[in-house]
């Protein structure tokens, strides 16, 4: 795809006296502020770093002289041998070598992440300057990174890390007092300006996913050893699946004349092996905004899946039914909150079976199963299975997933997707993934194999299938397979079937804007919309909305968009032209598993649901999707939906209907 090359890969390799002072100190002060007086190795850090070791914890005890020899000699086992094993050279190094020239060879050497090996190509990738323009504060800042390069976009850490190195600094008197309170946080340039030129546009981010990969040290190749060797990196990105998916966001966003203001994701992975094949992030290019991996949306209905297959692990099955009726209130006092269902999608009959329930997107048959059967944990638990991540690393770093406030249990609303139901795009390809595959969970990957310069293989992906929802094959199997039975109504109900009668099972989501933000305090605009969707051979996740947390998303019309909107559009024409000229394939026949077919109606209008108990009813609700979504603060760095959520969860109220989601006419 392209040829990733280091900042400054022709470098020239700087003289001891072409170092400025300040940022020899400031890489002193983050690795060896006492590098001057000892004799290659600090005995104490190696006694505590021995410690750690044996106790199991971790902690470095290299000396700035050992730290060359690690990167020298790319020897970087965490183990004791290695350790004493660098103390012996570096005590003879700084015997043999005087310390200016160690000093100056570690500054032409070290990584510093962003790409950049040596101080003067960070001094470029952070800030666009010169070493000799840098300031104190900025040197420091770069100088803070050495130790974890791969979390040099994560600002809390560097916040953390740059106020330990000009605390250094201040105590051996390399700055005063009055310099290290005048200093805030030097905030770098943004990565996408600082890149050298590879990949243009939504393949950038792609870029982005490898490098990614690398500096997580996923492939046992890191992105510094990569760039030293020289390798050949092998994607797992499909030519033609990506063509389709940027012809199809072009398709419908560009062509059709939507507003700029949307912003929309793509994610197509494949179900047999966990790879990526298409991802369409933004348009920005490399270190932008990445809205497939870098934002939590709440998925809205596109969550209820997940709701099924706890159901189904719990004696439950796509025949159970439930009152279906519309509104309906749960508990009771300040708990008490009031569940609607979509004015057009409202017609159930008593009792409702969870099959329907599904097809129209009944809110009220799903918060019932949820908080009054199956229980919130379970469902929670089988979104984890599916492939929803416990945690992963968004904004300011790691952050739990489907949690409630201090890390407890969600409130009712994830349910229908709303409340602590807040997931990443790309994470949504991976979950249904494993609808697709059977029950059967793949970890995504970008990253097939890795080849050195001689041709020798460095890293060859090896495909590790979990059975994802039962440790029995077989009944993980079932479990997807009566999941898939329901889904594969849904594409043509909701009007985007996929080309050619091909099979195709999905579900849309919409997730509504909270009335006290909406302009005019309007009821019924939404703030996001999905379509999430699978054949056999591929699985396919598409998210629009807006970086504000207080405007709706409309479309050209200025019509409220759900998920069988703008979102299924794209949905529908990436299938049809990544699937065109593909076998057309059936998904296997679902074993029935518990009550698969929904008992015989009675006409009495006095039946009652035969899992739950009656639950008083109101009046029907009007048309609007009925999940607010909080609030979100604007403050730097984050805008709007890319910000967290302020507070907590406030408990429902009758004024506070649903804390999940809601539909349109249609729109399943």
């Amino acid at each position: 795809m392209t040829k990733i090359t280091a900042p400054g890969e022709n470098r020239t390799m700087l003289t001891y006296e072409e170092l400025p002072d300040h940022v020899k100190k400031a890489v002193m002060a983050a690795e060896d502020a006492d590098f001057y007086d000892n004799p290659g190795f600090d005995a104490k850090a190696i006694l505590r770093a021995a410690w750690f070791q044996v106790t199991s914890g971790s902690g470095g005890g290299s000396g700035l002289t050992q730290q060359y020899i690690k990167k020298a000699t790319g020897n970087e086992d965490p183990t004791l041998t290695r350790k004493f094993t660098e103390l012996v050279k570096a005590y003879k190094m700084s015997n043999e070598s005087d310390h200016n020239t160690i000093l100056t060879a570690y500054l032409n050497t070290v990584y510093f992440g962003r790409g950049a090996n040596g101080f003067k190509a960070a001094a470029q990738v952070y800030y666009k300057k010169e070493m000799k323009d840098l300031t104190p504060s900025e040197a420091a800042l770069i100088a803070a990174m050495i130790q974890t390069p791969s979390w040099s976009e994560d600002k809390e850490h560097s916040q953390k890390q740059w106020k330990y190195v000009m605390g250094q600094m201040l105590q051996k008197g390399w700055i005063d007092q009055a310099y290290y309170d005048s200093q805030e946080w030097p905030k770098p340039l943004p990565f996408a300006e600082t890149q050298p030129k590879s990949l243009e546009g939504p393949r950038g981010l792609i870029v982005d996913q490898v490098q990614e990969a690398l500096d997580a040290e996923q492939t046992g190749v890191s992105f510094e050893q990569a760039q030293k060797t020289g390798v050949t990196i092998q994607t797992t990105i499909d030519p033609k699946m990506q063509d389709a998916a940027e012809a199809a966001v072009d398709e419908i966003m560009i062509k059709g004349g939507q507003p700029e203001a949307l912003k929309t994701s793509l994610t197509a992975i494949d179900p047999t092996t966990g790879a990526v094949r298409a991802y369409w992030g933004g348009r920005d290019g490399r270190g932008s905004f990445d809205y497939a991996k870098g934002t939590l949306q709440e998925p809205g209905s596109s969550f209820k899946p997940f709701d099924l297959v706890a159901a189904l692990q719990n004696g439950r099955g796509v025949g159970s039914t439930y009152d279906g009726s519309s509104p309906r209130t749960f508990g009771s006092g300040e708990a008490k909150v009031t569940i609607r269902n979509s004015e057009n999608n409202n017609s159930c009959k008593d009792p409702c079976p969870v099959r329907e329930a599904m097809e129209k997107s009944l809110n009220t048959v799903f918060y019932d199963m949820v908080v009054n059967d199956i229980g919130i944990k379970p469902t929670v638990k089988a979104a984890h299975q599916a492939g929803i991540p416990e945690e992963v690393n968004v904004g300011n770093g790691p952050q739990k997933l489907l949690v409630g406030e201090g890390g407890g249990t969600p409130n009712g609303g994830i349910a229908l997707g709303g409340g602590d139901a807040r997931v990443r795009p790309f994470d949504m390809a991976s979950a249904y993934a494993t609808f697709a595959a059977r029950g059967v969970y793949r970890q995504p990957f970008f990253i097939l194999k890795i080849t050195g310069p001689d041709g020798s293989v460095l890293y060859q992906h090896v495909d590790k299938p979990i059975a994802a929802f039962d440790a029995d094959q077989t009944k993980s199997q079932d479990i997807a397979d009566n999941v898939t039975d329901v889904l594969k109504t849904i594409p043509g109900k909701s009007s985007i079937p996929c080309a050619q009668g091909r099979e195709c099972a999905g579900k849309t989501g919409t997730h509504e804007l909270d009335p006290k933000v909406a302009p005019g305090g309007r009821v019924g605009l939404n703030s996001k919309a999905w379509m999430v969707g699978y054949t056999p051979s591929i699985s396919a996740a598409v998210w629009v909305g807006r970086n504000e947390g207080n405007l709706p998303i409309t479309d050209k019309s200025g019509t409220n968009i759900f998920g069988s909107g703008v979102p299924g559009k794209i949905w529908q024409a990436f299938m049809n032209k990544a699937l065109a000229g593909t076998q057309m394939e059936k998904f296997a026949k679902a074993k029935p598993l518990n009550q698969f077919n929904p008992p015989v109606r009675q006409n009495s209008a006095s039946s009652q649901p035969s899992n739950t108990p009656s639950v008083p009813t109101g009046p029907s609700s009007p048309d609007k999707p009925t999940s607010p979504t909080k609030p979100t603060r604007p403050s730097e760095p984050c805008e709007g939906f890319l910000c967290p959520p302020t507070g907590g969860n406030p408990k429902p109220t009758t004024e506070n209907p649903d804390p999940g989601n809601g539909r349109s006419p249609g729109d399943t």
